[in-house]
């Protein structure tokens, strides 16, 4: 199918999401995450209106960059990074969803050397030994720890769902993602604002919407898998 009309279908069950929850639709922004389509495809979702494009991996993103010369296109790396490969994003992406150690954190700081990197903070919620992200008990300790690196900014916080049916289980999760970014934003500190949360996929994301989500990151539903 062609992406405005995978985009409408996405539009549509978002509005109606927002809806059940007492949401304005215009409070999430869609992320077509175009890891596994390529760059032609990913043109196509700039050119149905798509103006969020995320990655997880260096070199996809490179691959779209030096393809996709749009300057209203917003650049999301969505995936783990290396601390090696940090050196190739820095200056290339407008927002980072996957800040979980503070080795990487002094690393992008380092490389940045001016203005900043919008950041979030990869949360794992469910315990999941195969997921990354750091733990509840440690997000306080770990958002303190942050404060030296005047070149990042925490805008919030980022969790993936279990790989399940049961929508009481990604609910939970999503739910105490929520929680958690409430808590870190009412603190009120000047590097880490934490208004936003970046959750939901192409298999969660309405629950996600119901629970809060500003930016979706949407990959199969929008653009396909190959």
């Amino acid at each position: 199918m062609k992406v405005a009309d995978n985009l409408r279908q996405v539009q549509s069950l978002i509005e109606d999401a927002c809806e059940r929850s007492g949401r304005h639709s215009e409070d999430v922004t869609i992320i077509a995450v175009t890891k596994y389509v390529s760059a032609e495809r990913a043109q196509e979702a700039v050119d149905s209106g798509i103006t969020h494009l995320a990655e997880n991996r260096k070199e996809g993103l490179l691959e779209k960059l030096a393809f996709i010369h749009d300057d209203r296109v917003t650049w999301h790396l969505i995936g783990t990074l290396q601390t090696r490969k940090v050196k190739d994003i820095v200056g290339k992406v407008d927002y980072f969803h996957a800040l979980d150690r503070l080795k990487l954190a002094n690393e992008l700081n380092k490389r940045m050397k001016k203005g900043t990197l919008n950041c979030f903070v990869e949360m794992n919620i469910s315990g999941e030994e195969s997921k990354h992200g750091i733990t509840e008990e440690k997000l306080d300790s770990f958002i303190d720890a942050l404060a030296e690196f005047e070149h990042l900014r925490i805008v919030g916080l980022m969790t993936m769902a279990p790989n399940t049916e049961d929508r009481d289980v990604i609910r939970h999760v999503f739910h105490r993602l929520r929680i958690l970014r409430d808590r870190i934003r009412d603190r009120n500190i000047d590097y880490a604002p934490c208004t936003e949360l970046s959750m939901g996929m192409s298999h969660d994301y309405e629950i996600a919407v119901e629970e809060g989500a500003t930016f979706v990151r949407i990959g199969t539903s929008l653009v396909g898998n190959e």
